[in-house]
C-alpha cells in the first residue's frame, strides 16, 4: 500500500497540489482521474520522488518516502515500475536492451542471468522473438508491451502507469488494459494508473481518485461514483462519455 497525507506542491505562486490525501491498495489498480491541468501527473511524480514535495507524507508501506535520504529513495525506486504515456523506450537501444537497462543498471545479474529475465518478461506480456528489433520497427501496441516488460524487469512492488492507452486503437487498448490487471493481481503488486479513460476505469477500476484543482475531491470505489453526490465528478465523467 502507498499513502499520501496532506501534500502539497507549488511552482512560484502556483499551488498545484493543496493537502492531497490518499491511498492507494495493494492488488488492486488505482486510477487517478482528472481533468488536464488538476495536479494529477505532478501528484504521481511526487510519489516516485521525482519531484519534491513542499510539505506532507509518502508512505511506501510503514516507509516514510519524503523523510528518506538519497541512497533510501533508490532503494524505494528499485521497487517502482514505470510505464509513460509515451513508453519512453531508448530509440538507439532494442528491445532486448530497453528491458535490460534496468537490470544492469540496478543489479548485479550475470549477462545470462539478464537475458533470462528479459526473455521471461517479454513472454510474460506476450511477446517473443522481438529481442534485437529497435522501437521504430515495432507497432505501438508492442512499443507499450515493452515498456511493461521493462516495468517489470526489477520485479516491483509498485507500478505506476501514466495514460497507458494514450495513442492506441480501442482493441489494442483493452488488451494493454488486460495485461496490466493481470500482472496486478498475479504479482499482488499496487498499480497507480493516471487516466482519462473512462472505459479502462469502469473494467479494471478498483480505488478510485479524483483530483479537481489541485485537491482530492472524491475518493472511493467505481461502483460507488454514481450515487457519490459529488456534483464536479459526475459532471467530469459525463463529459468523458460516462
Amino acid at each position: 500500500m502507498i499513502t499520501i497525507q496532506n501534500i502539497n506542491k507549488s511552482f512560484g505562486e502556483k499551488h498545484v497540489l493543496k493537502n492531497v490525501s490518499a491511498h492507494f491498495n495493494k492488488g488492486q489498480c488505482n486510477f487517478v482521474i482528472g481533468a488536464s491541468g488538476s495536479g494529477k501527473s505532478v501528484m504521481m511524480k511526487c510519489m516516485v520522488g521525482l519531484i519534491e514535495v513542499d510539505n506532507g507524507e509518502i508512505s511506501y508501506g510503514e516507509r516514510d518516502f519524503v523523510a528518506m535520504d538519497y541512497n533510501q529513495k533508490k532503494e524505494i525506486r528499485q521497487e517502482i515500475g514505470m510505464l509513460f504515456q509515451g513508453t519512453a523506450l531508448f530509440d538507439s537501444l532494442n528491445v532486448e536492451d530497453n528491458i535490460a537497462f534496468p537490470l544492469r543498471m540496478f543489479t548485479k545479474m550475470s549477462q545470462a542471468e539478464v537475458i533470462e529475465r528479459v526473455n521471461f518478461c517479454l513472454k510474460r506480456v506476450n511477446l517473443e522473438n522481438v529481442n534485437k528489433l529497435f522501437p521504430s520497427s515495432i507497432s505501438g501496441g508492442m512499443k507499450k508491451r515493452v515498456g511493461i516488460a521493462r516495468a517489470m524487469a526489477l520485479n516491483p512492488k509498485y507500478l505506476f502507469c501514466d495514460e497507458p492507452n494514450s495513442g492506441l486503437d480501442p482493441i489494442t487498448s483493452r488488451l494493454i488494459d488486460e495485461l496490466i490487471k493481470e500482472i496486478t493481481l498475479e504479482y499482488d503488486i499496487t498499480t497507480i494508473i493516471n487516466t482519462h479513460d473512462m472505459k479502462s476505469l469502469f473494467e479494471m477500476g478498483d480505488n478510485i481518485v479524483f483530483i479537481h484543482k489541485g485537491e482530492k475531491w472524491w475518493e472511493g470505489r467505481k461502483d460507488e461514483i454514481r450515487s457519490s453526490g459529488n456534483a464536479e465528478l459526475l459532471g467530469f465523467m459525463k463529459a468523458s462519455e460516462f
